[in-house]
């Protein structure tokens, strides 16, 4: 058995993915079609290349044009869907799965759009797993606030916060007053 062999095998926990994150060319070419967004690579194969991350801002540029397709809640279940099965085929039998509803919040997407979608691929999923929202690092500690309050209906379905996003100048504490009301 070779060592990559081994290491499929072997079980895992995945206990750091940001799911949207997760999302691979072909899919994000699929649902872009489906929901008229054009991308700013011609191909999947165009796409593909632009995957070679060279710093957190060339990761979070393809990061924000692969959430930019994701409209329905049958897009985030698909893609949630997608990873778990990635997942499962590695052997890995748990996920912590991070998610950023402000994301997609604030380019009109209903919370519970994502959450349902998400949560739904969750259960029907080949492997157990965990939610936890993420606020985005470069907006305000009231938008984070504000997305703390849209989740409290939900919170049997969110195990736990973080912070994503763009690290320079934006401190954890700024979130101080957010992380104490998420106790």
């Amino acid at each position: 058995m070779s060592l990559d062999e081994l290491i499929r095998r072997i079980p895992k926990a995945e206990l750091h993915i940001h799911i949207e994150g997760s999302l691979e060319p072909e899919l994000m070419f699929e649902i872009a079609g489906r929901n008229g967004v054009a991308l700013r690579h011609g191909s999947v194969d165009a796409l593909r290349r632009a995957y070679q991350f060279t710093d957190l801002r060339s990761f979070l540029d393809i990061y924000y044009q692969g959430a930019a397709v994701l409209r329905r809640e049958r897009d985030f279940y698909e893609m949630t869907m997608a990873y778990l099965r990635r997942a499962a085929a590695d052997n890995v039998r748990h996920a912590e799965i991070f998610f950023d509803p402000q994301t997609h919040t604030r380019r009109g997407i209903a919370f519970a759009t994502v959450i349902d979608g998400i949560s739904a691929a969750l259960r029907d999923g080949p492997i157990s797993s965990r939610l936890i929202l993420c606020f985005l690092r470069h907006l305000s500690a009231e938008s984070a606030m504000q997305t703390l309050e849209e989740a409290l209906p939900y919170r049997d379905r969110i195990v736990a916060v973080g912070l994503d996003s763009s690290e320079v100048g934006n401190p954890p504490s700024k979130f101080a007053a957010v992380f104490a009301r998420a106790r």
